[in-house]
């Protein structure tokens, strides 16, 4: 083998080997996306602490970009509405969530701060507390909220926020000529526990 032969082969290795650490150089500089920055995203979350009032939510998203559609459905079970309502007229009366779907539509305003806008249909069942007799009212309520997604690694996401609500006047008479008036306008913290998958950057 001649000399020409051997250092075209050590330029050629000497060649490969810059090329490859130059690889690896740009691959370290690559800089790794936020998940702020996710393109598009599935999203499936719940409110967590209704499971302890016997309760179920569930929610199911699409997010694209900064933008954000979902649809959930909750039922309360045995949690009192009525003592997170700012203009609560009566405490001789519980009022629980029954089973009702809600559409949401969000934006990040911020990173992951997202406010959002809502449509809810909501069954309530009124209870009076003094003879027990119980009764149910049709409500659709709209709200505005806000709420931030604490991300644990890529998948898993806390996120807390606030809701309001805001429903037409309604009320109901019950046997003893007792009349209950649902809140016009309610504020309450938040808590969802959910997963971003077939993400997206």
């Amino acid at each position: 083998m001649n000399k020409t032969v051997i250092i075209s082969i050590l330029v050629l290795l000497f060649l490969t080997e810059i090329i490859n650490a130059q690889s690896k150089k740009n691959n370290l500089l690559t800089r790794i996306p936020k998940n702020y920055e996710v393109k598009s995203a599935i999203e499936i979350e719940s409110l967590v602490p209704i499971f302890f009032w016997g309760g179920y939510h569930i929610g199911i998203g699409y997010r694209y970009k900064k933008y954000r559609v979902r649809v959930s459905v909750i039922n309360g079970g045995d949690y009192n509405v009525d003592s997170q309502a700012l203009n609560n007229t009566s405490n001789d009366f519980e009022r629980y969530y029954k089973t009702g779907p809600g559409l949401f539509l969000g934006y990040n305003i911020w990173k992951n701060l997202e406010l959002h806008g809502y449509i809810e249909g909501h069954t309530f069942q009124v209870k009076q507390l003094s003879t027990g007799e119980e009764q149910y009212l049709k409500s659709l309520d709209v709200g505005i909220g806000i709420s931030y997604q604490f991300f644990i690694g890529r998948i898993f996401y806390i996120q807390p926020g606030v809701h309001s609500y805001f429903r037409a006047n309604q009320s109901l008479t019950f046997s003893n000529n007792e009349i209950y008036n649902i809140p016009t306008v309610e504020l309450t913290p938040i808590l969802r526990l959910g997963i971003r998958i077939f993400k997206q950057f």
